[in-house]
């Protein structure tokens, strides 16, 4: 099967994904991004954090995890991967564009996580005060809003409310990119990706985009991020262990 245009991209040309950490545009969305630059369609990607606080695949190469190089690592994965996509940035929140103004530019770090089950993450412990979800979501989403208004965004995307699988960067980052939408005009939609455990995902409003026959396209993307998880077959093996299906067909539902 193939992409389908549907009224939600139909005259749409410029697109902001909003995501949480490096690895997370092509892990949730990069099938739909890669579809969309290919057809005109201008994405930019702005992330939140460098996912400081991400393992590291054994092997890898990478920088050991919490080091200061493994920051600089994953913003040159995501700049790789994005070339691949097609999409501009890597551009991070807190730091101009994305940054509001007046305000003098700020670092939002990995909050971190916890394993609730096998396939549900929830808050970690011990998120610090410069963590993402350690800082007012008015002041993120500030900071979204200042980018969406520079880029003369037409619409933005991010995750659902639940954050996908529950990450607690991913779940404030659905809260951001909302307040940045509502307080600039700018319309939202969420991704709505097929759940880690298999399960049937709430389909209500939801367009899915199929891309499962484009895999070979999005692999190098995949590929860019090699400090934190491999792909095997049609599933992606994060740096713990864990196996993810590898998001082909997306669903995608405007609020």
């Amino acid at each position: 099967m193939t992409f389908e245009a549907t009224d939600l991209f139909q005259g749409v040309t410029r697109v902001v994904f909003a995501h949480a950490h490096p690895d997370d545009e092509t892990l949730a969305t990069g099938a739909l991004i890669q579809h969309l630059t290919q057809t005109g369609v201008t994405v930019a990607v702005v992330t939140a954090t460098r996912g400081e606080r991400g393992e590291v695949v054994p092997g890898s190469g990478a920088p050991p995890a919490g080091s200061p190089q493994l920051d600089a690592h994953r913003e040159g994965e995501l700049a790789a991967a994005l070339r691949v996509l097609g999409a501009e940035g890597p551009f991070f929140l807190g730091e101009p564009p994305a940054r509001a103004s007046g305000r003098p530019p700020r670092r939002y770090a990995d909050s971190g996580m916890r394993w609730v089950t096998p396939t549900v993450a929830g808050p970690g412990e011990d998120a610090g005060p410069d963590a993402f979800t350690s800082a007012p979501t008015v002041e993120a989403a500030a900071d979204l809003a200042a980018f969406l208004v520079t880029w003369s965004a037409e619409l933005v995307v991010s995750y659902q409310a639940d954050g996908g699988y529950g990450h607690p960067d991913h779940v404030r980052m659905h809260h951001v990119a909302r307040q940045a939408s509502e307080r600039t005009g700018t319309p939202f939609a969420e991704v709505i990706s097929i759940p880690r455990d298999g399960t049937p995902p709430d389909s209500a409003g939801v367009t899915w985009y199929d891309r499962t026959d484009r895999l070979d396209d999005l692999l190098p993307a995949l590929h860019a991020h090699a400090s934190q998880f491999t792909v095997d077959g049609r599933d992606a093996v994060h740096s713990g262990g864990q196996r993810e299906p590898l998001q082909l067909r997306i669903g995608v539902r405007p609020r």
